[in-house]
């Protein structure tokens, strides 16, 4: 019989409830012994690639764990699914080393376990952006609710970021006018110069907004896909076009106020109503059955030079704080993620 061999997982954990834009003092990092004698169906995984994002910052309970995705090689498996030697993605939180039992009939998608992509020489990192749930969140999102067609006028926001960056993307390979908003001149140049959005503004230097759109979208809005909230959107639906969709992906603007003093912001009720205007909220969980379609579909675009990828890389586990911290700030490009 083998010998058993304890190791320490380091695992940050919130300590308290978040007060406001998250600090430093809000995280702990714990150890946690694991042994890799390992029971039938579970495998031993350490850490390669971590991720952090907007959401973690409503899901995270205090004294647990933070959730999150993270790319892992398999150290050691009783699973078959999942041998020694490969890499999984694994919604295994903020931790090092992680012992795992996939659910043999559950689904496999960014919040369970699944296999790498075939990367096809892409980096591994991009399992965690635009090649995983950042990625799929803006492919489904706009394919399947805004339903973009050529010749229409998409406006996307917080549009250097993961999700973001991908939606306007998309948009240009779908022949849509493409509109972006970001919070730095450093993004819009990016947006501009790299990424051929068609127009790209600095939301924060941004004083009549309904002025702004009737420069640059004169013909309407027909696609809008929202990952601010606020009262952004009062503007936008006051410019759309009847048939207008709006993909409401998430609301970045409120996640660091407090969840029952979220601010009320006007909403044009009347021209939403006769304009016919569409406006749903989605989780990509609900595309679990097609999750490889959406992360072939965007690998293929970026080998192809269609789509093009920036990361804000940090160095070290230990780091994952600030790097949160720093992405809930908007002083990433791209997808924020961690190298261990």
């Amino acid at each position: 019989m083998s010998r058993s061999l304890a190791m320490l997982a380091r695992v940050f954990v919130l300590k308290h409830p978040w007060q406001g834009l998250p600090k430093i003092s809000d995280f702990e990092i714990v150890e946690e012994t694991l042994s890799d004698q390992l029971n039938d169906g579970e495998i031993l995984a350490k850490a390669e690639w971590l991720t952090v994002d907007p959401y973690m910052r409503l899901r995270s309970v205090p004294g647990q764990p933070l959730p999150g995705g993270q790319v892992a090689r398999v150290l050691k498996s009783r699973s078959p699914e999942f041998p020694e030697g490969s890499q999984v993605y694994g919604f295994f939180g903020w931790r090092d080393l992680t012992v795992y039992k996939p659910d043999p009939s559950g689904p496999r998608s960014y919040n369970t376990i699944h296999k790498m992509p075939e990367m096809k020489g892409l980096s591994d990192s991009y399992a965690l952006g635009c090649i995983g749930m950042p990625g799929n969140t803006a492919y489904f999102g706009l394919t399947e609710i805004c339903k973009p067609k050529a010749g229409e006028t998409l406006v996307v926001t917080a549009a250097a970021g993961a999700v973001g960056s991908t939606v306007g993307q998309i948009g240009k390979i779908k022949g849509c006018k493409v509109i972006g908003f970001a919070g730095s001149d450093d993004k819009v140049k990016w947006l501009q110069e790299e990424l051929k959005f068609d127009v790209a503004i600095n939301y924060k230097k941004v004083e009549d907004l309904d002025a702004v759109f009737k420069q640059h979208a004169p013909n309407g809005i027909d696609c809008y896909f929202d990952n601010v909230a606020g009262d952004f959107n009062y503007h936008v639906v006051r410019n759309m076009n009847p048939g207008g969709r709006i993909a409401q992906c998430g609301s970045i603007s409120t996640y660091n106020a407090d969840r029952s003093k979220i601010p009320l912001v006007p909403f044009d009720y009347p021209t939403f109503r006769v304009r016919k205007v569409v406006m749903e909220g989605f989780q990509v969980n609900q595309w679990n059955d097609r999750w490889f379609e959406g992360l072939n579909q965007i690998r293929d675009w970026v080998l192809e030079g269609k789509l093009k990828v920036r990361e804000t890389v940090t160095e070290g586990f230990e780091n994952m704080p600030q790097a949160f911290i720093d992405m809930l700030q908007g002083k990433n490009t791209g997808k924020q993620v961690i190298k261990v």
